[in-house]
């Protein structure tokens, strides 16, 4: 399957999660400000204060609210746990919803507290004047005199949502961010180009709802307002439903079900379908892909439970979640000790190494490297200060950058972070020197890079190894098991080539993990694949 042909048989689902998504977030929303506007209405002192408040929460970027939900979640987590109420989800849908809500709450508010200010204090006063109590006059003038304003905020704030929305696939919320984030990693534009008009279209249409509901409140058309309930709640029912009907299916069928954590780069997305396919083949009833993850939102919610399964670098586990800085550790050492402290200080089972490392390298274009003369890392310091190094979201921040800045005593010029599918590109059109490159990727052989050796083994070691929680190894044993058997089963090259195959040939990550597991399900020792 194309990786076209697999995002359009997926769009139903994302649109109608995004559907959810949004129209529970502007509930909410406006759960919040239409009581909260009132009173503000009331108190002017606390009006400034509240709509200083939204205007705070509206700064924040809209990504960066969302993954502040995440620790937030998972430190309530902590405490209804405590509590014997049980965990409360730290991914997924829950913290998307509540970041949309809160995103939603300036227009709607502020437009409420404008609508009940600006009521003709005449009429109040003739309304007070016939024996109108102050909740009478609330809800029989002011409220209805202020609608057609609460309303335009209300339309603000649905495009706005619709939006935003979108962004909740960071934090393991399923919508038309799902094809976009997974697009982008793959280079393929057709599911960037099929999520982003998905969600235009959904915010013109839920937009054009908004109007008609408006302009029926201005004209007092209860035709109008009628029409416009029906289409909210034809759209709201036909999410539902949708997603209702995937859970019945779901619920009847047998075994367990599997949530399966990737990160945000092709290799992950691969791996994340082989771990399915494995899961399935095992007996699980349901298997959910949870894509486009950073990595301590990854690991952080296996801990929690919200997650069964993902893939993660022992060199990661050791440096950023162990906090290790040692230099030359031994690549044996690492996996067992890693192994060891997942088990007994966070609950995390290593359940298999995949038999290929996928360490962090620095890559330069292969004929400015030779004209250089740069073949190590160390060769780059003399000549760092008149370069530019070029990263994903998260190397700048790693630990492991530290250390080789440390150690090789490196001063780029400029340091840039940006999306990793866009760094070859950049590299390629010399809009940079260096990049932070991962080492498995098919894009280095195609482009003719050259991987700078670490001389002074600063970068430790990168096993692809399979985590899952505690309580899905004791819940699922026949599928923990299954999954123990990937040990050693795909080697670099073959993992180089599934990269490839998706990055450079344009097919589905779906499509290659599925000609593995035809290839190599049922088969024993390092198995090449197709």
């Amino acid at each position: 399957m194309s990786g076209w042909s697999a995002q359009w048989a997926e769009l139903p689902r994302y649109l109608a999660s995004h559907i959810e998504l949004t129209l529970l977030a502007l509930a909410l929303g406006l759960a919040i400000s239409l009581p909260l506007g009132v009173v503000a209405s009331r108190r002017p002192g606390l009006g400034r204060v509240v709509l200083a408040v939204a205007s705070v929460l509206q700064t924040i970027p809209g990504l960066a609210l969302l993954a502040l939900m995440v620790p937030a979640l998972a430190g309530l987590a902590t405490i209804t746990d405590g509590l014997g109420l049980g965990p409360v989800p730290s991914i997924g849908f829950l913290p998307a919803v509540l970041a949309l809500a809160l995103y939603s709450v300036l227009p709607m508010l502020r437009n409420t507290v404008t609508g009940l200010v600006g009521v003709d204090a005449d009429l109040v006063e003739a309304a007070r004047g016939v024996g109108m109590d102050p909740r009478e006059v609330l809800w029989q003038v002011e409220l209805p005199l202020a609608l057609p304003t609460i309303v335009a905020g209300l339309r603000t704030a649905t495009v706005w949502v619709v939006g935003m929305a979108t962004l909740a696939t960071p934090v393991g919320g399923t919508s038309l961010g799902n094809p976009i984030f997974a697009g982008l990693q793959t280079r393929n534009l057709s599911a960037v180009l099929l999520g982003s008009a998905a969600a235009a279209v959904l915010a013109i249409v839920l937009d054009g709802v908004v109007r008609l509901a408006e302009t029926g409140f201005e004209r007092r058309s209860r035709a109008r307002i009628g029409a416009a309930a029906l289409l909210v709640s034809t759209i709201a029912l036909g999410a539902l439903g949708y997603g209702t009907r995937t859970d019945t299916e779901t619920a009847n069928a047998s075994g367990p079900a599997v949530r399966i954590g990737a990160k945000s780069f092709t290799e992950q997305y691969v791996l994340a379908r082989i771990l399915a396919g494995v899961a399935e083949e095992a007996g699980a009833r349901e298997t959910t892909e949870v894509p486009s993850l950073g990595s301590t939102v990854a690991f952080d919610a296996l801990a929690a439970g919200d997650l069964d399964l993902y893939v993660d670098y022992t060199g990661t586990i050791w440096a950023t979640i162990l906090r290790r800085t040692q230099a030359g550790a031994d690549r044996a050492a690492v996996l067992e000790e890693v192994r060891a402290r997942l088990a007994a200080e966070h609950g995390v089972v290593l359940l298999a190494a995949l038999g290929f490392e996928n360490t962090y390298c620095l890559a330069m274009r292969g004929d400015d490297a030779r004209a250089r003369r740069v073949r190590r890392i160390s060769d780059l310091a003399p000549i760092a200060g008149g370069l530019e190094i070029l990263g994903d979201f998260e190397f700048f921040e790693r630990p492991e950058w530290r250390a080789i800045e440390e150690r090789y005593s490196l001063r780029f010029a400029e340091e840039r972070a940006m999306d990793a599918s866009l760094m070859y590109e950049a590299l390629r059109s010399e809009s940079g020197d260096v990049i932070s490159a991962y080492s498995t990727d098919g894009r280095i052989e195609a482009d003719g890079l050259a991987v700078l050796e670490d001389d002074r083994r600063v970068i430790p070691p990168y096993d692809a190894v399979v985590l899952a929680s505690a309580a899905f190894v004791e819940r699922a044993p026949r599928i923990a098991l299954a999954l123990r058997a990937l040990e050693g089963r795909i080697d670099a090259p073959a993992m180089r080539r599934m990269n490839a195959r998706v990055d450079l040939e344009g097919r589905a990550p779906a499509a290659v993990a599925e000609a593995w597991l035809d290839a190599c399900l049922g088969t024993t020792g390092v198995c090449p694949g197709p």
